[in-house]
């Protein structure tokens, strides 16, 4: 295939991927904002911030990996919609994964809760430092109450994504990311006669406009006539067998990245061991490498959608051509970033902080975030193939295998046996991403084959 093939593969997936990249760069900037902000607040509301955002977004990970289950079978049903003109019955089942998923999210939500509120008497028994835990229970008491708001968020941006829009999420995310930093400028520091209030001010700003999310969300969904459609079940069927649908697709999808998630967040708490400073290094590397990684996200989100359309119209070639082209797209994006990452990895820690002990570490961790870009990026696509043709089982044993398995024991043997500190966990998860990469890949290509029989 030359390059004039893959041209309009490339501006269709990209005409998808865009909106989800700013939307996922945003999140991740006003991240980077925050960690800033805290940072120059105190090096000990730094490490709180990160100790708890690595707990929350353990527990909510799986929630939102099974609200992603609902993306490729709505993808599904519209490429058959168009290939088979059936508008009705397509619409209706649209209709019905909507309704199952909302009824996921109330129960998730929930669980997700309870689980939360658990693990905060044991914040004492992880091994961090006392005055980053006395920092931190606040500040993760905020950010949990925001996990019902957001989790609706969640919901209704993959019933959008799943009919092909990826903007409305942009636009919403932007504005509410805006006012996060704004709130954050405020509450954190200390302005219009409010008193600063460091990582608790964070945590605030986090609620108010998590909470604003899905209630914008809503209303532009109700604006549009073709998609309030969806909001009304005319079909008079049992909502059961949609549950279970979504359920089917989206718990695997949700315990794959919570083995991924559970693998970064033990890595913090190994790496908070060594002290607040190495913690706070990690947080400011793990922020740069989201920023590269929201990339993959925003071309990963485009290949389900675009894979699974295209396996609905029952349509190979295109499924194949459309994956080939994400690949291309991700090596190119992360090649730059990795080369930023390695060329000003000694720059970048001092926007976050003046502490030396910090920017040396974080230096270091911003190389190895470097070098693992191009697995990063490749595992991210691989696993989206695969959820576009709706193959999420062995991708979850696969995550199991590369990031349980392998990533954790060689971290820690690089950490503490060959006494190289916080960068030994980081080379577990270069060792890690690489072998994620190559077995998703594989499995792709193996499935690809065995549709051939079906289509």
């Amino acid at each position: 295939m030359t390059f004039s093939d893959y041209l309009p593969y490339y501006r269709r997936n990209l005409k998808v991927a865009l909106p989800v990249m700013l939307t996922h760069i945003g999140a991740s900037l006003v991240g980077l904002v925050d960690t800033m902000m805290v940072g120059h607040y105190s090096t000990t509301a730094l490490a709180a911030v990160s100790f708890s955002n690595a707990i929350f977004f353990t527990v909510m990970v799986f929630a939102m990996g099974v609200l992603m289950g609902m993306t490729p079978l709505i993808s599904q049903q519209v490429g058959h919609k168009v290939s088979s003109e059936a508008d009705g019955e397509e619409d209706n089942k649209i209709s019905h994964l909507l309704k199952a998923s909302v009824i996921l999210t109330v129960i998730l939500s929930v669980v997700m809760v309870i689980m939360l509120a658990l693990v905060i008497p044991f914040f004492d028994n992880l091994g961090q430092d006392p005055e980053v835990v006395a920092d931190a229970r606040t500040y993760y008491l905020l950010i949990m109450l925001s996990l019902i708001p957001f989790m609706f968020f969640c919901t209704e941006k993959q019933f959008l994504e799943g009919l092909g829009n990826t903007t409305v999420a942009m636009v919403i995310s932007i504005v509410m990311n805006l006012l996060n930093v704004g709130l954050n400028y405020i509450l954190i520091y200390g302005h219009l006669g409010l008193p600063a209030m460091g990582a608790t001010g964070a945590g605030i700003a986090t609620l108010i406009s998590r909470t604003l999310l899905p209630i914008m969300f809503f209303a532009f969904i109700y604006i549009r006539k073709e998609w309030r459609w969806y909001l009304r079940d005319r079909s008079g069927l049992s909502i059961t067998p949609a549950v279970k649908e979504v359920w089917r697709v989206g718990a695997p999808i949700g315990m794959q990245t919570w083995i991924e998630t559970v693998t970064f967040t033990l890595t913090t708490v190994i790496v908070g061991w060594l002290g607040k400073e190495s913690i706070a290094a990690h947080q400011i590397a793990t922020q740069i490498a989201d920023l590269t990684f929201m990339l993959a996200v925003g071309v990963g989100s485009a290949t389900t959608i675009r894979v699974s359309y295209q396996l609905g119209k029952g349509d190979l070639q295109a499924v194949r051509m459309a994956s080939n082209a994400s690949i291309h797209l991700v090596l190119l994006m992360n090649t730059i970033g990795a080369a930023l990452m390695i060329g000003f990895r000694q720059y970048i820690p001092m926007l976050f902080t003046e502490d030396k002990a910090v920017i040396e570490i974080a230096s270091m961790l911003i190389l190895c975030a470097g070098f693992f870009q191009y697995a990063d990026g490749t595992q991210c696509v691989g696993a989206a193939m695969l959820r576009g043709i709706t193959d999420v089982r062995r991708p979850m044993v696969y995550a199991f295998i590369a990031y349980i398995v392998i990533s954790l024991p060689v971290g820690l043997v690089c950490t503490f046996t060959l006494k190289m500190g916080a960068v030994g966990m980081w080379i577990g998860f270069i060792v890690a991403l690489s072998v994620a990469a190559v077995l998703f890949h594989a499995r792709f290509r193996r499935k690809l084959k065995q549709l051939k029989t079906t289509y």
